[in-house]
């Protein structure tokens, strides 16, 4: 008998990539655009309005991130259709163009020499149409292979590194033979187990990206004369749950990838992995929103979030399963933990056991089942800024 079910139903979209939900989202360009987008958003039911405070006047790498992240969250699978508002026509353009590569339905406007009204109306109209597609469109049944899942932890404690975080590698293993994209992150957390992780590299071009990628990040660290990251790495909530290096954070954030999975490629911010299935890192912060919206950019369509002291991060398209083996976490915070893993550490679990149970978690939410975070509203969305604006 099957532990767990092979295959899920999502929302095949143009380009064959499946969604898990189908949002039409409202996307502003730029910050003074969410006004715009906002009322666009509240006119037309059904629609998703992601507004943000990123600003304008990016350059170089910057630029590019910005792009990448703004562009990827329109074509996630995650998304059926897209309306795009920006101030000035060649941005919004650019956008568009970006998103339209998919095959999805996508529109852009542009404010200037329009006006908020004249714009929000004829967007709107656009919108209605959007919703009304996408609102009969039905899922298929799919292999698990079509999934795209992406992890990150946070509020991380002692649990976390013994319970929540091996349960998520325990995922990977059963889940990265049957060919299902996988993406792990957080550069800085990783600092002490570094050389461990290079280890984990399927090839010696993955392992050299990888040490050049935390590298840069280390000599930008040292460079700008940050030698004590106190109240960053670890932040205060780990070490109240007992993590006092770290270390040893890294190495209980080290066990989201398992013990057979290794990752056969590293991705810039963003970057929509081209390697073919397998387990990806993402060179991204540890700050749990810009993660997360990062991952989702990428094309990521499922997320897992496992927490000791607790965390309540959201986002507007990939849905976010968190998991926690803190039982105080679970009692108290029960409203926000799709999964209560602390039977590990009770010893009424088991690690394989606690896996079959978040891969069964997690196809329950790819067919449909909202998570605690997207029940709860919770839809942070925060964009990576490399640099200060010209």
């Amino acid at each position: 008998m099957e532990k767990w079910p092979h295959s899920f139903y999502g929302y095949r979209r143009e380009n064959g990539r499946v969604g898990v939900r189908n949002h039409v989202v409202i996307l502003p360009v730029d910050d003074i655009s969410n006004a715009s987008a906002e009322m666009v958003g509240h006119n037309i039911k059904g629609t998703l309005a992601i507004p943000h405070s990123y600003g304008r006047l990016q350059f170089g790498a910057d630029l590019d991130l910005f792009f990448r992240t703004i562009i990827g969250t329109g074509r996630n699978p995650n998304v059926a259709a897209v309306v795009v508002i920006g101030i000035e026509p060649g941005w919004t353009q650019r956008v568009v163009d970006g998103i339209a590569a998919t095959g999805k339905p996508v529109t852009g406007f542009s404010i200037e020499g329009r006006g908020d009204i004249a714009t929000v109306a004829e967007a709107s109209r656009k919108a209605q149409e959007y919703v009304q597609w996408a609102t009969e469109l039905q899922r298929e049944q799919c292999p698990l292979s079509d999934l795209w899942i992406s992890v990150k932890c946070g509020e991380s404690d002692t649990t976390s590194g013994l319970g929540s975080n091996p349960t998520v590698g325990s995922l990977m293993d059963k889940l990265d033979p049957l060919g299902v994209h996988l993406c792990f992150g957080e550069t800085s957390e990783l600092t002490g187990a570094e050389q461990v992780c290079a280890t984990r590299a399927a090839n010696d071009e993955a392992k050299e990206k990888f040490l050049k990628t935390w590298n840069d990040y280390n000599d930008f660290i040292l460079e700008n004369k940050t030698n004590d990251l106190s109240e960053s790495q670890p932040t205060k909530g780990n070490i109240a749950g007992g993590l006092t290096t770290i270390e040893e954070k890294a190495f209980g954030n080290f066990q989201k990838i398992g013990h057979e999975t290794n990752f056969i490629d590293v991705l810039e911010p963003a970057e929509e992995p081209t390697k073919g299935p397998g387990l990806y890192f993402m060179d991204t912060s540890s700050a749990a929103a810009e993660c997360v919206t990062l991952q989702a950019a990428a094309g990521f369509t499922v997320h897992l979030f496992p927490t000791g002291q607790g965390n309540v991060i959201g986002n507007p398209i990939e849905p976010v399963i968190k998991l926690s083996a803190n039982p105080n976490t679970a009692a108290t915070m029960g409203e926000h933990i799709d999964l209560d893993v602390s039977g590990i550490l009770k010893r009424e679990l088991n690690l394989d056991q606690a896996g079959d149970e978040l891969v069964n978690i997690t196809v329950r939410t790819a067919n449909g089942r909202h998570t605690c975070a997207e029940a709860l509203g919770h839809r942070e969305f925060v964009m990576t800024k490399l640099f200060r604006s010209a």
